[in-house]
């Protein structure tokens, strides 16, 4: 039996969201902007609540396409707040929109926001090797600074809490502790890869029925092998 992290419980879907998405490193602008609507959405409230809404929110928001979302009328706004597939908050509504325009200025500025976000932890994840819950935080100094810089910025529902749970959920923190499968491994290749010195790899994906995880060599600003390798 898969021993996971202290909060995943017996429903389906944080099981396979904790065991194919939580923790695995994101560098796609696209997929940067899904989580920091969702993660922003469940300010105040649990994750598995917004998980259970994700196909949802990915209908009503256009497939989180932060181009449109940027240019949504009043009217949209409206349909939104009447969509029952939701979270139908106002102001978290109008966040959304805001925080769209504001993620393609950082786009501009820095050429994508996987640039300026990774930046803070210079291109490599945070490993953190946690023995229990207690251990675990729900905010951290670097969380407090991108925050604060995200607010500097003008985004919304962006507080400290709610950025830690961004940096879990894209991988730039693996909070995986030490008791789940998907924790952290330290692995000498024995395989040809081309470089010897490539020694940390991270779980990607497992697979229940040929009980094999994928591993994938994370290099600076997200370069990885050409093919994920499997133990």
């Amino acid at each position: 039996m898969l021993h996971r992290c202290f909060w995943v419980t017996d429903n389906d879907l944080y099981k396979k969201y904790h065991d194919e998405e939580w923790g695995v490193p994101v560098y796609d602008d696209q997929i940067l902007f899904e989580f920091l609507i969702l993660e922003t959405f469940q300010a105040g409230l649990s994750w598995i609540t917004i998980l259970s809404k994700r196909e949802n929110f990915r209908t009503a928001f256009d497939n989180f396409d932060y181009k449109k979302i940027a240019n949504y009328s009043n009217r949209t706004l409206e349909a939104l707040l009447n969509e029952k597939g939701i979270i139908r908050n106002k102001l978290k509504i109008r966040s959304a929109i805001l925080n769209a325009q504001l993620f393609m200025e950082i786009q501009k500025e820095f050429g994508s926001f996987s640039t300026f976000i990774w930046g803070f932890v210079n291109g490599n994840p945070i490993v953190n090797e946690f023995e229990n819950r207690e251990a675990v935080p729900v905010t951290t100094p670097l969380s407090d600074k991108i925050s604060k810089e995200l607010k500097k910025r003008g985004f919304k529902f962006t507080g400290s809490r709610v950025i830690y749970a961004y940096m879990q959920a894209v991988g730039m923190v693996n909070d995986h502790t030490k008791d789940c499968f998907k924790s952290f491994k330290k692995i000498v290749l024995t395989k040809d890869i081309g470089d010897k010195n490539l020694n940390y790899l991270f779980p990607l994906t497992y697979s229940s029925n040929t009980r094999q995880t994928s591993f994938c060599q994370i290099g600076p600003w997200g370069s990885t092998l050409p093919d994920p390798l499997t133990y």
